[in-house]
């Protein structure tokens, strides 16, 4: 669905992304995909054996970050992404696997490829934040 008003202004980002049920596809196939990726074991060792907690929480959280509706906050509170990751030692490497995770889920939901990279790009900024603020906490360099 393309649209004259340009990613990242109003909710153009969240009705390409298919609103919060595109969302909620998105994410179901991101956590899979951690489930199943080797690349993605250690990654996937920093969450709970049940991730439903977590697949509604990135969903709520992408639906606000995309400019819909400001679900996670309704829910479940503020948050700051780098501040609440930063309790566990997330190097490059986390980060690139859940980035890489990210990249496969969002090739699987037959998004414009405009969009497509839009919004991992976009993901690359929040994923670099969460490593430099572990690293703070950490003491990793």
């Amino acid at each position: 669905m393309s649209s004259s008003i340009p990613f990242g202004v109003g909710d153009a980002s969240y009705q390409a992304a298919g609103g919060i049920d595109g969302l909620r596809r998105l994410v179901d196939d991101f956590y899979r995909l951690m489930d199943e990726l080797p690349a993605a074991a250690e990654l996937r060792r920093m969450h709970p054996a049940s991730l439903e907690p977590a697949r509604d929480k990135l969903a709520c959280f992408l639906s606000g970050w995309l400019g819909g509706p400001k679900l996670y906050s309704e829910k479940y509170g503020a948050i700051s992404i780098p501040a609440f990751h930063a309790q566990w030692p997330i190097d490059e490497a986390g980060s690139g696997a859940w980035l890489n995770c990210m990249e496969q889920a969002i090739a699987l939901q037959g998004y414009p490829a405009d969009f497509a990279e839009y919004l991992l790009a976009q993901l690359r900024v929040p994923a670099q934040r969460v490593v430099q603020a572990s690293a703070n906490r950490h003491g990793q360099r």
